[in-house]
């Protein structure tokens, strides 16, 4: 029979051990995290290389994200942030939390990517998706000239909601008040973030939601739907680049820079196409899925720079309030 002692001993000898395998915390979007999200099978790969235990914690919607790490501050529990985009970047290295990566990699993007702290890990277009057998608008004046009712995402929670506000303020300068005032009507509901809106959009609740020009290829390649569609707007779309960074003040440092140089390789990105249903920073060595290629291209990208996007983001969320609130 053991004794109490020898118990005691081996949950001593069982603790020490658990406190030996370094733990990365990785604050990301919920997303993302989800189980039909990238963050299990990153975790998995990552995990093999690291002899680490790679946690992350989800926290809303990508904007979300950045608040909830305002608040924590310096005591935040994160190592990682991961799911900002460069209309939130200026704002994220403006309190001060994040160290530079030191990540030098040629990324396959449509831009010329020289931001030292942040590391970016897909990128993609925001569009209106729909059903094929939905007469498209061309742009927003005839979106908002017509019946058709769309869900959308609020911009101080979701980064898709931001990047809206910022697409029309792109593409219409002094004129996306009016925009908004003309589009309010065609607004079914504002949702915090990403997942429910599309979950609306599916249920029927709504003509079209605002998410990507990727996202029909999910429809196509994980159910053998090609119904859906992604309208392409003769103003041009905006571009999204996601993208990850190391909070200063972590315990974990080395862990944390591994993790950054984790994202550009196979283990990472392989698994964004068909996970996070965009695409990879840095391509795959077997390129791209099939069914990518019936994906819809704009022919004109719109995209502020992160110091142009920090400044325009407070009057555009008041003009999009405004809007709203009549």
């Amino acid at each position: 029979m053991k004794t109490l002692s020898h118990v005691a001993g081996l949950c001593l000898i069982a603790t020490g051990a658990l406190a030996e395998t370094p733990v990365l915390t990785v604050y990301t979007y919920d997303g993302f995290n989800s189980e039909w999200g990238p963050g299990p099978q990153i975790e998995t790969n990552f995990e093999a290389e690291c002899g680490c235990d790679l946690q992350f914690v989800g926290a809303g919607d990508g904007a979300a994200v950045l608040s909830r790490l305002k608040l924590e501050g310096a005591n935040t529990d994160a190592d990682i942030v991961l799911g900002l985009d460069t209309n939130l970047t200026a704002d994220a290295a403006a309190t001060g939390l994040f160290a530079p990566s030191g990540v030098s990699v040629a990324y396959d993007l449509p831009i010329a990517w020289s931001d030292e702290v942040f590391v970016p890990f897909d990128w993609g277009y925001f569009a209106f998706v729909a059903g094929k057998d939905v007469a498209a608008p061309a742009n927003f004046r005839d979106l908002a000239a017509s019946d058709l009712k769309i869900v959308i995402q609020d911009p101080r929670s979701s980064t898709p909601g931001l990047g809206l506000l910022l697409w029309i303020k792109a593409a219409y300068g002094d004129e996306s008040a009016q925009i908004w005032a003309d589009l309010a009507d065609n607004i079914v509901t504002v949702t915090p973030g990403w997942s429910e809106a599309y979950g609306l959009f599916l249920e029927g609740e709504a003509d079209a939601v605002l998410s990507y020009t990727t996202s029909p290829a999910y429809h196509l390649i994980a159910e053998s739907d090609d119904t859906k569609t992604a309208w392409v707007f003769d103003e041009g779309h905006y571009m999204q680049v996601e993208v990850a960074g190391k909070i200063a003040g972590t315990d974990v440092p080395d862990l944390a820079d591994a993790f950054l140089a984790f994202i550009a390789t196979e283990g990472f990105q392989g698994v964004i196409p068909t996970t996070n249903w965009m695409y990879p920073a840095v391509m795959p060595a077997a390129g791209l899925p099939a069914g990518f290629e019936t994906l819809v291209q704009p022919a004109t990208a719109l995209l502020l720079s992160a110091e142009d996007a920090q400044a325009a983001t407070a009057p555009a969320i008041e003009e999009w309030r405004a809007a709203l609130s009549q």
